[in-house]
């Protein structure tokens, strides 16, 4: 064996010699592969959720079927009762990087009624219990990985000179003393993070690029981390006060200031609730109970004039009346539901701006937009269902208007939704970000460190 081989492998001996060092590593990889596993478990509930009310929605839409569509059915009576299912299939990177997953729903019944009611009717989850974020692959990246770099690297310099080592260490035959034992810790510490994740990938068929996205994440929040472990440790003189030094540096990166920046951007986007646009949109639904029925109808003509002339009906009531109602409903709280939507876009753009410069934010926004499972993944989702309830409307209003009978062929004839297409991409500005500053804080800590090793020489 060659000699700088053979001090390759001395170093990394001397690495896991220390019990310290393979207690974080061991548990780096134990907390890695439970988050793995929990994520993956989530996305297989989920699975199975959509799976069980796929079957109880074919039971449903056949006893609606049997009720009512046969020679004399009647279109409005279906269209009350006939709930279609809308779906957003969990994507194959969401075990690792789960996001708006565990709070927005992913499986949702709609009928011809008013949209906004039905859309936002399960926000029901509570706000404070949500904070802490889903256990998984991402949450260990972001919040455990640093831990696990401080444990390792915060004694690179002062553990050495603390023994009186340093100067025998620099001594010795070749130089890159410092790459060494960065590279090594560096290369163990993605090990024990990255393996579970390349299991996972294989387990859940996940596609390789998103995991190698993942792994370039990972490898960059990692090289940060080391990187200021390097100058930290090289600017200070004691093994304790760089530890302190770096946990206080993770306590403010990681904890302090996105809190606080969470709190600037909700106080300065404010963003009502969903459940407000249900709630106005029934009262106004409401309301048209009280009013007259002409009044109702021209509101309706005002973006539906092709049915304009045939609004006439005998009795108290008649569904295209009902639907119409409905309709006017959605489109009074038109200008509400843009403002929602404009807020949450604004407060994802605000939170991807502070991932330049945050870069346990800028991590995070890059894992949830590969896994497709942040805000905007969930938005596209709603997209899609307004867009399934148009077509629902546009299938339903000739047999209304026209009085037309509904038949079994009809409700054979009934639109299906289609399953969104995925739109996980890739976050270059965070990415961009993240490595700009992983690459400044390794040259400033390897000059650091070179300062020490000249001053120790001579």
């Amino acid at each position: 064996m060659s000699a700088p081989v053979s001090i390759w492998f001395a170093e990394l001996r001397l690495l896991l010699r220390s019990s310290r060092n393979l207690l974080a590593l061991l548990l780096l990889f134990l907390l890695s592969g439970a988050a793995v596993w929990a994520g993956i478990t989530e996305i297989r509930d989920q699975r199975a959720t959509i799976k069980r009310v796929e079957a109880e929605q074919m039971r449903d839409l056949a006893a609606v079927e049997d009720a009512n569509a046969g020679p004399e059915g009647d279109a409005g009576y279906n269209a009350y009762y006939a709930f279609m299912l809308t779906k957003d299939p969990p994507p194959a990177l969401a075990f690792a990087a789960i996001g708006q997953r565990d709070l927005q729903p992913y499986v949702l019944r709609v009928r011809a009624l008013g949209l906004q009611a039905q859309l936002y009717d399960s926000e029901t989850y509570n706000p404070e219990l949500a904070l802490p974020g889903v256990f998984d692959w991402a949450f260990v990246l972001t919040y455990l990985l640093p831990l696990v770099v401080i444990a390792l690297g915060h004694d690179l310099a002062t553990g050495e000179r603390e023994t009186g080592r340093l100067r025998l260490l620099l001594s010795l035959p070749g130089s890159g003393l410092w790459r060494r034992r960065v590279v090594l810790r560096y290369g163990a510490v993605l090990a024990a993070l990255g393996l579970p994740l390349i299991a996972g990938g294989i387990v859940m068929a996940a596609p390789a690029s998103g995991i190698a996205i993942m792994l370039a994440t990972a490898a960059l929040y990692c090289a940060f981390w080391f990187g200021l472990a390097m100058l930290i440790g090289a600017s200070l003189r004691t093994s304790a006060t760089a530890a302190a030094a770096m946990i206080g540096c993770w306590i403010v990166l990681t904890l302090v200031l996105p809190t606080l920046a969470s709190a600037a951007i909700a106080r300065s986007v404010p963003v009502a609730k969903g459940i407000d646009l249900t709630l106005a949109q029934r009262e106004i639904v409401h309301r048209g109970w009280d009013i007259p029925k002409d009044e109702t109808f021209g509101r309706f003509f005002i973006n539906h004039p092709e049915w304009r002339g045939k609004e006439q009906f005998e009795g108290r009531f008649h569904w295209k009346w009902y639907y119409a109602m409905h309709q006017v409903g959605d489109e009074a709280v038109a200008a509400d539901v843009a403002a929602y939507r404009a807020s949450l876009e604004a407060r994802e753009e605000l939170t991807s701006a502070l991932g330049l410069i945050l870069p346990g934010v800028g991590t995070m926004t890059i894992l949830h937009r590969v896994a497709d499972t942040d805000i905007t993944a969930q938005l596209a989702y709603q997209d899609s269902i307004a867009a399934y309830h148009a077509n629902l409307r546009r299938f339903y209003y000739p047999y209304l208007f026209n009085d037309r009978v509904f038949t079994r062929t009809d409700f054979a004839r009934i639109p299906r939704y289609e399953v969104r297409s995925a739109t996980g991409t890739l976050a270059f500005g965070s990415l961009i970000a993240l490595a700009m500053l992983a690459l400044l804080l390794l040259l400033a800590g390897g000059a650091r460190l070179a300062r020490i090793s000249a001053r120790t020489r001579s």
